[in-house]
């Protein structure tokens, strides 16, 4: 539940349109649903403004299904990440309207209907290889009710390729930035626009890589001013923070 829905709902129990004891079985779950293996925490969209999000990796394909059919029962939107097909199947099997983004292994579930902002999110991407971080990213940010414009493998081996889609980048309200190797784009567009940007480091590259850990470092010691950093591959993170900034 949001904060509008318990406003509405205790005035409905004003106006003697409920019973007491009717609204109190809705909210009883507050602020959480105890499960055993998991604790969902329903209180957290009024505290924070989003409902909880369900990371799926390190759970099982029941320990998913189990939570998802709970979290069904609440009419909230459901984000669910890192998830694998598997796991979609059992879900899909308890609600038809479950949709699978294999490349971003995501599983989402519109119950309530969003109004998209009119600003938008940039997501820009160095490669094709950094795809699925993007997708991440993308469904994270489209489920929290931002419009978002997607830019891909426009890195700087072919920087030529970025400039065809300046205008895009710079009508954002906040950009994120994907890129693996040496994680140099971040820099670059933070030298170019005036919005806040988000970089996320990618464990795309060969072994000097070091699984993302370049690209991070590089990010971190970005010369370019307004460049924040989340985590390695952590494209939900970016979303996340980009959402709130872009509906400030």
């Amino acid at each position: 539940m949001n904060k509008a829905e318990i406003s509405k709902l205790l005035q409905r129990v004003k106006d003697n349109e409920i019973e007491v004891e009717t609204a109190m079985g809705i909210i009883e779950d507050l602020p959480y649903k105890e499960m055993g293996f998991a604790k969902i925490d329903n209180h957290r969209e009024i505290r924070v403004g989003y409902p909880e999000v369900i990371y799926c990796e390190g759970k099982t394909v029941e320990q998913v299904k189990s939570i998802i059919e709970f979290m069904l029962t609440k009419d909230n939107n459901i984000l669910a990440t890192r998830a694998n097909e598997k796991m979609y199947e059992a879900v899909k099997s308890i609600c038809a309207e479950a949709q699978y983004n294999p490349l971003g292994r995501t599983i989402t579930i519109r119950k309530r209907e969003e109004n998209l902002t009119d600003s938008y999110i940039a997501i820009i991407s160095a490669g094709t290889s950094d795809m699925p971080v993007v997708e991440e990213a993308a469904e994270t940010a489209t489920i929290l009710g931002n419009r978002v414009e997607k830019i891909i493998d426009v890195g700087v081996a072919g920087i030529h390729r970025l400039f065809a889609k300046i205008d895009i980048i710079r009508g954002a309200k906040v950009v994120i930035v994907i890129a693996g190797m040496e994680g140099a784009l971040a820099s670059v567009i933070g030298g170019l626009v005036d919005k806040p940007i988000i970089a996320v480091p990618t464990s795309v590259g060969y072994g000097a890589n070091f699984g993302g850990l370049s690209a991070l470092l590089s990010m971190l010691n970005s010369c370019a001013s307004g460049v924040s950093v989340v985590n390695i591959d952590n494209g939900f993170g970016a979303a996340y923070n980009a959402s709130i900034i872009n509906k400030l």
